[in-house]
């Protein structure tokens, strides 16, 4: 059979069937990012309608690298942080044209690339502590559970404490709140398909509660994208701020894709995916200069996936296809509402949040490193600011305890350049 052939279903422990589902459930809890994303686009001038196509074609291309060169289930599409830092940092503070950001998308990816494909990668890896690692998962996971918690109106912005519980009242919250506790219960009895019976029940309470929305159907104008597609621009690339940019998103892509992938990859159960699955990561943010985007991520979402079961390429390469598809779908795909959403990225924190576990806390020196990485990521809502803490926090407790040895060498080169990357902003 030619599914079994190039994605080794049998090896991986894995059917057909589950990698179907597993690729549908990524593919709905991630759709959001299609709006998303070319809305935070065209603050920094793209068109909406050329930064939709950016973001699909940019998200199918990912899931062909991640399906048939790492046959790993994650999904990889623009990443949220990284297009803020697009759009707000490098065109609106530094004053890069978005075509000039994206000819830094494009070189920070081959950098990027140039450390995936080496030996650089394994020593990177193998430079960061089990516990700064470890902390990166569970980090995430809260990030996430936060997401989730926000995107069911339990969590709501407040003048005075900044969050606070939502109106539990609101028909919302009570959507999320009934959507949870049956997709909960589903989950830990392992209901086939949990996630999907979850969101559809979610989606049946958004009809009876009046929360969901068709949408409008709009057109998409593949004219207007002629103008983004291929339209980086390189003559900034003799200017300072055009390398603080590139610097900026290097640092970014590729030790939150580390983080990211190292976490998808263990929760998977499989580890040895990683070296490739860095890798299509890397010539897919590459390609997101060229597509017209900010780089890609493997979204913290493609935990979803996993979840349900997805163990191979397969469910990448599903998830890729019904985003190229949501084109002609997205009045369909915005009926899903939110409450139904939220349930499941609160369950996969709550499953991310358990590598806790491997932290030893114990010794403060590794332990709160790892907690400033936990505690930042979520409540900076920036994943690399709070890497970047935990990162130079590690060799300053450990220098203050005589324990320089215990640090490798290229730690500390790490932890400056995660200085650099807090400093050099303020200075711009």
């Amino acid at each position: 059979m030619w599914m079994e052939k190039l994605f080794h279903l049998r090896a991986c422990d894995t059917t057909i069937r589950r990698e179907l589902l597993a690729g549908f459930i990524s593919f709905v809890t991630i759709v959001y990012i299609v709006a998303v994303n070319a809305s935070i686009l065209q603050d920094a001038g793209i068109p909406m309608e050329a930064g939709i196509l950016a973001t699909v074609l940019t998200a199918f291309a990912g899931a062909l690298l991640m399906a048939f060169w790492a046959n790993a289930p994650l999904v990889l599409v623009p990443g949220m942080g990284i297009n803020a830092l697009f759009t707000y940092t490098l065109c609106h503070t530094m004053g890069l044209s978005w075509q000039e950001a994206l000819g830094a998308v494009f070189v920070s990816g081959l950098i990027f690339a140039a450390i995936a494909f080496t030996r650089a990668a394994e020593v990177l890896s193998r430079a960061i502590p089990a516990s700064l690692k470890e902390a990166i998962t569970v980090g995430i996971g809260l990030f996430l559970t936060f997401i989730g918690l926000q995107k069911g109106g339990l969590i709501v912005t407040s003048p005075s404490t900044f969050v606070a519980l939502g109106n539990l009242a609101s028909p919302q919250v009570i959507v999320t709140l009934a959507t949870l506790v049956i997709t909960l219960i589903l989950f830990i009895r392992n209901v086939p398909g949990n996630f999907l019976i979850g969101i559809a029940a979610g989606t049946g309470l958004g009809f009876l509660f009046g929360i969901v929305e068709p949408g409008s159907g709009t057109a998409i104008s593949f004219a207007e994208y002629g103008h983004v597609f291929a339209g980086l621009s390189f003559d900034g690339i003799w200017t300072l701020p055009f390398w603080i940019a590139t610097f900026s998103l290097a640092m970014v892509i590729v030790f939150e894709n580390i983080g990211l992938i190292h976490g998808h990859t263990a929760m998977a159960g499989q580890p040895h995916k990683f070296r490739r699955s860095l890798q299509a990561n890397a010539l897919a943010a590459a390609l997101s200069g060229i597509f017209g985007t900010s780089p890609t991520v493997s979204t913290v979402e493609s935990a979803a996936g996993i979840a349900a079961g997805g163990r191979t390429g397969l469910t990448a390469l599903v998830t890729g296809t019904l985003l190229l598809g949501s084109l002609g779908l997205i009045p369909l795909v915005k009926m899903i509402p939110n409450g139904a959403i939220a349930p499941v990225l609160i369950i996969i924190g709550g499953l991310m949040l358990q590598n806790v576990q491997n932290i030893n806390l114990k010794d403060f020196s590794e332990g709160f490193p790892a907690f400033l990485i936990i505690a930042i990521i979520p409540l900076s809502y920036s994943i690399v600011d709070g890497i970047a803490f935990g990162f130079v926090a590690y060799p300053l407790l450990k220098l203050a305890l005589g324990k320089r040895k215990e640090v490798p060498a290229l730690l500390y080169v790490i932890a400056g350049l995660f200085l650099l990357n807090l400093v050099l902003p303020a200075l711009t």
